[in-house]
């Protein structure tokens, strides 16, 4: 059972999650789930196997819903299915078919999907991230915690409605940890963007909007 809590009184809805059904097989993992998810940081916490994947999966449309509705306040699913994946920022950069690519590449591919998406903070994540002089470097070239700051400086940088962040602190140094936490405790006060991070536990020193336990 999906269990919400709220952290802070009178949230802002940034997302609406309406009879969401769906899962990567055909007996779907999540079944009618409807919640609203605030502006500010959640988190998304369960053990293995629970779920958290998937449901950034299904809330990204990267793995379709069977049945259900999505809403931001600029877009909603499928009704505007295009313009409602603008909305979401979602990348999973793990896969071998990235390999060969570069890390400008990435930033330069994803920008175009994202009409928010700000250059300036991408240098400034790029720099406090170490990942300057790693641009021009391919996929294949980079340690695991390099190739997951990649996505993580492109997610920041997008200007999304929604940020859906997978175990993000994952194989980093403790300085990039550190970037990572002060730039969602910022994020943290918008009034109209939301942050999801899934991790198997609630991360330390994050002030969280609220925790989705699957």
């Amino acid at each position: 059972m999906v269990q919400h809590t709220f952290l802070t009184p009178h949230p802002q809805t940034v997302l609406q999650i309406t009879a969401l059904t769906g899962g990567p097989s055909l007996s779907p993992l999540f079944h009618a789930l409807s919640l609203n998810v605030p502006a500010g940081v959640t988190c998304v916490t369960g053990d293995e196997g629970a779920g958290k994947t998937s449901l950034l999966r299904l809330l990204a449309t990267d793995l379709r819903p069977s049945s259900g509705r999505l809403a931001t306040g600029h877009a909603t699913w499928p009704d505007q299915a295009n313009a409602y994946r603008q909305q979401v920022f979602w990348c999973d950069l793990k896969s071998p078919e990235h390999d060969e690519t570069t890390v400008q590449e990435i930033w330069d591919a994803l920008r175009l999907h994202y009409p928010s998406w700000n250059d300036a903070l991408l240098q400034e994540l790029a720099q406090a991230l170490d990942m300057d002089d790693h641009r021009h470097k391919r996929l294949n070239m980079l340690s695991a915690g390099s190739r997951r700051k990649v996505m993580i400086t492109a997610a920041l940088a997008s200007g999304a409605t929604v940020t859906l962040l997978d175990q993000p602190f994952v194989a980093l140094d403790l300085s990039s940890i550190r970037a990572i936490k002060s730039f969602l405790n910022e994020a943290a006060h918008h009034a109209d963007r939301a942050w999801i991070v899934a991790d198997y536990e609630v991360p330390s020193q994050l002030t969280l909007a609220s925790i989705l336990t699957l």
